[in-house]
């Protein structure tokens, strides 16, 4: 059974802004969407709930400097990203 991605207005202008500045990552970023949609627990992804302020929210690696944080809804299978960047940026909220 596939997840769903569901993108909010706010998620993707960080997206956009993160793209912008990292070209480079615009297929790594594609592919881990993908990955997300088909199996959010596929090693690579390396998904895992984060603790602390935080608690709640899950995270996923794009590569090994980048990060998306997710909240997952477990309920009707849904991943809801939250916000994409560096390790220190995203960890931060």
């Amino acid at each position: 059974m596939s997840w769903t991605l569901v993108f909010s207005e706010r998620y993707n202008r960080r997206a956009a802004l993160f793209l912008n500045r990292h070209p480079d990552l615009r297929e790594t970023y594609r592919k881990t969407l993908l990955l997300l949609e088909a199996n959010p627990h596929h090693p690579s992804l390396r998904l895992h709930a984060l603790r602390g302020k935080l608690t709640g929210l899950h995270v996923v690696s794009i590569n090994l400097t980048y990060r998306i944080t997710l909240d997952v809804l477990i309920e009707g299978q849904k991943l809801l990203p939250i916000d994409i960047g560096a390790r220190d940026t995203v960890y931060r909220r």
